[in-house]
């Protein structure tokens, strides 16, 4: 995957979290993995098209994801109903959101797609052809992690080029 597709992500990923939860997530070590993905308790899986193609999956446990939830909705939320699985697949929607912004400024032209929540853990996930970075983020509320499976559009050139 191409650092310039990452970069925009990592923004997206400290900024967003930081507005959200009032404090600056920790980003682990960025790890290469060429296997499908297995879906954690709560995945938020954001499609992204034009130049730039594939998805993002954001995956945690359900008790991080009600933390999460609560922070953003301003309450305790003690077990994932649908409101709380609204929030959570917002927060993914507006992380995604914002590293387009930045794919956008880069040259990468792209389009997101409504997000979508698996719930259940042991999903199986393939990322057809598309290898997959992932970084945990870690915050006070628990650990999210990152995968994106991204790749430039075959015959796309970006305009940065």
């Amino acid at each position: 995957m191409n650092v310039e597709f990452l970069n925009p992500f990592l923004v997206a990923i400290g900024d967003v979290l930081k507005s959200e939860l009032g404090e600056t997530p920790r980003l682990g070590t960025l790890a290469a993995e060429e296997s499908s993905f297995t879906s954690d308790d709560v995945t938020v899986l954001v499609g992204v098209t034009g130049m730039v193609e594939g998805i993002v999956f954001y995956g945690m446990s359900e008790r991080t994801a009600c933390r999460l939830a609560g922070a953003m909705m301003g309450t305790t939320v003690p077990v994932l109903d649908a409101m709380a699985e609204s929030a959570i697949a917002e927060l993914g929607n507006m992380i995604a959101g914002r590293a387009g912004a930045g794919l956008e400024e880069a040259g990468f032209s792209s389009r997101l797609a409504p997000p979508s929540v698996v719930r259940g853990r042991g999903a199986i996930i393939s990322t057809v052809q598309i290898r997959h970075l992932v970084v945990p983020v870690t915050t006070s509320r628990g650990e999210i992690r990152v995968h994106l499976a991204l790749r430039l559009r075959p015959n796309a050139e970006s305009s940065s080029a």
